[in-house]
């Protein structure tokens, strides 16, 4: 190290490798080249093996025709059908149990996370109960549990348990509900409450300013359901009020007519609403509790109740709180949902390892069972994230 001087001010040459930008950089080199060798060496090895076994590589036989039956599915399908559709009926039932687990345990966890806190001694201890019982067992074993209730505990389709007036009807078949009958107005109603969202969130974004220029508050809630619910009530009426439905009727050895839930659809959402609920449940509790105490002390003194106190001054503020780990336990609910296999759910893995067994494109099968989580991972961490910056507070 040399002492170079320019005027009266001393310079210090350091050299290269004592440079913290220069050792970074070649750092981040050398272990990416690292890691390049490393792939490269795996795809190189895993083509020669392919080759050497006369496995041809590629996804081709996502055109083919897949051959096989789906219990439940959302879209139309048949055997007929490509591997294409097949894999996407798989994908589609992964992101609808995923999403129906995620609000309702959303939904059942704040609650029993609020109950934690109550001051009746009943309720506490039974919601503090359901935390400790859920969590500790593993999700595996809850739907393993309850799908053998639902199948094995419930009767059959002769001795189904009627529910609300003989109209649903449950048995180890599944849960037979009235349907209404397909009609082109169904489409655009999807429409109109599309739009009636896009309205409901215009006028919310039109009464908070008003109510920040002139102090006058509007019932915000009340106007947007009734946009929200008006537009597509409106289709309706318009197009004659079609109200043809389909009811369910014992014919044989079981129900036609109407819609079904299978069993294993229910168990798998059960299991994992109340395995993450009780989870869900801690950290809404955690947050609340991480408000100060004189955050409530001061809503009791402005005379709000206990309710208004919740919603107005304890979650607003526990919601930066909440939001970080809650985004943990939404991953955590769409990847536990590929244990579906266990109970002969066709999601996203049950129908690729069907393709497995009957094309034997290993690698480019599970290529896609990962690609498919990730997207579907990374899509629910970016809402998050977005939502996390809105729910947290500004500083000033």
């Amino acid at each position: 190290m040399t002492i170079e001087t320019i005027g009266s001010a001393p310079r210090v040459k350091v050299a290269p490798w004592n440079n913290p930008v220069v050792r970074g950089w070649v750092l981040q080199i050398v272990v990416i080249g690292l890691v390049a060798a490393v792939l490269g060496f795996a795809v190189a090895n895993t083509v020669g093996n392919l080759q050497r076994q006369q496995i041809a590589s590629g996804f081709h036989y996502l055109g083919l025709e897949a051959g096989f039956e789906i219990g439940d599915s959302p879209i139309a399908y048949s055997p007929s059908d490509t591997y294409a559709r097949a894999i996407l009926v798989g994908l589609l039932n992964t992101v609808r149990v995923s999403l129906l687990a995620i609000i309702v345990a959303t939904f059942l966890g704040a609650l029993i996370g609020i109950g934690r806190l109550s001051s009746n001694w009943l309720l506490a201890r039974l919601c503090e109960g359901y935390i400790e019982v859920f969590r500790n067992v593993p999700v595996l074993l809850w739907l393993i549990l309850f799908y053998k209730v639902l199948t094995e505990v419930v009767p059959g389709p002769r001795q189904a348990i009627r529910l609300l007036w003989d109209s649903v009807f449950l048995s180890n078949r599944g849960l037979h509900l009235p349907a209404p009958v397909e009609d082109p107005i169904h489409a655009w109603m999807a429409g109109g409450l599309l739009i009636g969202v896009a309205a409901a969130r215009l006028f919310r974004r039109w009464a908070t300013a008003r109510h920040r220029m002139t102090g006058q508050s509007f019932a915000i809630f009340r106007v947007s359901a009734a946009m929200i619910g008006g537009v597509p009530l409106a289709i309706w009426l318009s197009a004659g009020a079609p109200h043809l439905v389909s009811w369910p009727v014992l014919t044989g050895f079981n129900f036609t007519g109407g819609m079904v839930i299978q069993p294993e659809f229910t168990a798998l959402l059960v299991g994992l609403v109340v395995y993450f609920s009780a989870f869900i449940a801690d950290i809404v509790r955690s947050g609340i509790l991480a408000v100060g105490k004189g955050q409530g002390e001061a809503a009791a003194a402005l005379g709000l109740t206990r309710g208004q106190e919740l919603r107005f001054v304890l979650l607003p503020q526990a919601m930066r709180v909440i939001v970080p780990p809650m985004s943990n336990q939404y991953l955590r609910i769409t990847r536990s949902s590929s244990l579906a296999i266990a109970i002969g759910y066709p999601d996203l893995v049950a129908i690729l390892n069907v393709a497995i067994n009957q094309t034997g494109q290993a690698i480019e099968n599970v290529a896609l069972i990962v690609a498919a989580y990730l997207s579907v991972s990374l899509s629910i961490s970016t809402f998050m994230n977005w939502y996390n910056k809105r729910a947290r507070l500004t500083e000033r």
